[in-house]
């Protein structure tokens, strides 16, 4: 009878104990996590404190003197009350910035093989001059090249050897596992295919030109995005990190950043923003994006919107030989930036581009009539653009490698060519085209100087101490034009230049040099009180007083 009691008085507390669980549950606080930037005074501080906090440390980013973390929300906000954190940004997610949907080649029917119908651009190389370069041995080599991408499929023997058959592929790293190692996986294709465009050793037939515009150019790989094209802020950070980190032993030179994602925030309070600066400011030359997401204006995606770097939109050759008859690619992202920078500073070919690519890809299974024959894909995209300047990038630095990323800048926007359609008027606008299309061969011979990045102080605006906008402006009427001059204002229509003139070579040539800067100030707004992305914010810093909230996004 003892034992018997006991075990009712357990079962029936037992129960008793369930049911207030099951009351008191749905009332819990949620402790669930999610992932974060944390910037601060330096990397070991905010590690430190992150810890004391109870914080789960991801990644270490010294690039920016920061880490990234799993933070509860009260764990975030008791980091934000100490002084030495500077800035919490919730992790973003990014994309590559390859259109495998082309709109101009959204036919399916053809050969599985050999798809005529596909009319791709063999020809980006000798457009752009690369070919004349190729003919007195200029072809990148001794420069390295990297790319920040999905992968590079070390299958593909034109992208692992150079056209003497040497390796040429110095590194493997995933940033998405943070290691270094011998992998070579592209699960996408999209690596591959950017990485094809910029060095490929191979050509396109027995006796034509090289596929890649710089074949001998070494490659590093860096993985920072999934089979899907899909990144995080977090890994792409820490893949510009490693870059940064390893510059001195793998010789990097250029940066290919072909992926983009829609800016939340003015350029110097972004993350990514601020990491992809530091990598300018060491010597290396970042070419970006300016993203698919064009015609209309101010859709210059992340990185692309960083004043200092070579942002790249795409050109399509109009299924022609000609290149008199060139267009501007109705997908490419078109300027200004919302700080007033004039974007792209350049184009390129960027429409149906053939690279490699293998059948059993994310890309290469869902779109299966895209592929030439065997292994060539047909691609269009600003990363394909972005790859052309990368490996005109390449033969310009083989031909001089005392140029800094500013003297790059510099010669590509001053021997750019931009696309007239007669008596020298404009086809497109500034906004559109930049300096116009790159000429890879008198860009590498150019000697021009001092014509890019004026006025700006890249050291001054990663401490903080000053930023900057650009000179593009918006009149009453909605249209753009560049403040001290009426020569280029734009409608935002997607093929309007407004017939003004270029003016023998106006805008860089004469001194009125619209890539300067001037140092921003607060007043300097929009004038329609044009909002910015609905006041979406995702900074939250302990300095709330430098966030920008949409009401500051009006009429001045």
């Amino acid at each position: 009878m003892f034992l018997y009691k006991n075990a009712v008085k357990i079962i029936f507390t037992a129960l008793i104990a369930l049911t207030l669980f099951l009351v008191m549950a749905p009332f819990k606080p949620t402790s669930s996590s999610l992932r974060y930037i944390v910037q601060g005074t330096n990397t070991d501080t905010i590690t430190e404190l992150t810890e004391k906090t109870g914080g789960e440390i991801t990644h270490t980013l010294p690039i920016i003197n920061a880490i990234g973390a799993k933070l509860t929300e009260q764990q975030r906000q008791t980091l934000l009350r100490y002084p030495q954190v500077i800035a919490i940004y919730a992790d973003r997610t990014i994309h590559s910035a390859g259109k495998d949907d082309d709109d101009e080649d959204d036919e399916n029917e053809g050969d599985d093989n050999v798809r005529s119908d596909l009319a791709p651009d063999l020809n980006y190389a000798a457009r752009i001059e690369a070919s004349r370069l190729h003919h007195s041995n200029i072809t990148g080599r001794g420069i390295s090249v990297a790319v920040i991408d999905t992968g590079i499929d070390k299958r593909f023997e034109h992208l692992t050897q150079d056209t003497e058959e040497d390796d040429r592929i110095l590194a493997y790293y995933d940033a998405i596992r943070d290691k270094e190692n011998k992998g070579g996986k592209d699960g996408s294709g999209h690596g591959s295919h950017v990485a094809s465009i910029a060095v490929s050793s191979g050509r396109f037939e027995d006796d034509g030109g090289y596929a890649g515009i710089a074949p001998d150019a070494d490659l590093v790989s860096i993985k920072a995005f999934d089979k899907e094209g899909k990144g995080t802020y977090l890994d792409v950070i820490r893949a510009l990190d490693w870059a940064l980190a390893n510059q001195d032993k793998y010789n990097i030179r250029v940066l290919n950043l072909s992926f983009s994602a829609p800016p939340q925030s003015l350029y110097w309070h972004d993350p990514l923003n601020l990491a992809v600066m530091t990598a300018w400011q060491a010597g290396i030359v970042v070419v970006a994006s300016a993203g698919n997401t064009g015609p209309d204006p101010m859709t210059i995606g992340v990185p692309g919107n960083v004043p200092y770097i070579i942002t790249v939109g795409a050109m399509s050759d109009n299924k022609t030989l000609q290149t008199d008859d060139d267009m501007l690619a109705g997908f490419s992202s078109a300027g200004p930036t919302i700080e007033g920078f004039v974007k792209p500073e350049v184009v390129a070919p960027g429409t149906r581009l053939l690279g490699l690519m293998k059948k059993n890809t994310q890309i290469g299974k869902e779109y299966k009539d895209n592929f030439y024959f065997d292994e060539h894909f047909v691609m269009s995209g600003t990363s394909q653009a972005t790859a052309v300047v990368t490996g005109t990038v390449a033969l310009m630095l083989q031909q001089d490698p005392s140029l800094t990323p500013d003297m790059v800048k510099c010669r590509l926007m001053a021997s750019a060519h931009p696309a007239l359609s007669g008596a020298d008027e404009l086809a497109y606008s500034v906004f559109q085209q930049g300096a116009g299309m790159v000429n890879a061969y008198q860009a590498t011979y150019s000697s021009a100087l001092d014509c890019a990045n004026g006025n700006l102080d890249i050291a001054l605006d990663l401490s903080g101490e000053q930023h900057y906008a650009g000179p593009a402006r918006r009149d009453q009427d909605g249209n753009f034009y560049i403040e001290g001059s009426d020569f280029y204002q734009w409608d935002g229509e997607f093929a309007s230049g407004n017939g003004f003139m270029w003016r023998d070579g106006f805008m860089w040539r004469d001194g009125l040099m619209w890539r300067d800067g001037f140092m921003w100030r607060d007043g300097f707004m929009w004038r329609d009180g044009l909002m910015w992305r609905d006041g979406l914010m995702w900074r939250d810093s302990v300095n709330q007083a430098a966030d920008i909230s949409v009401n500051r996004w009006v009429e001045d």
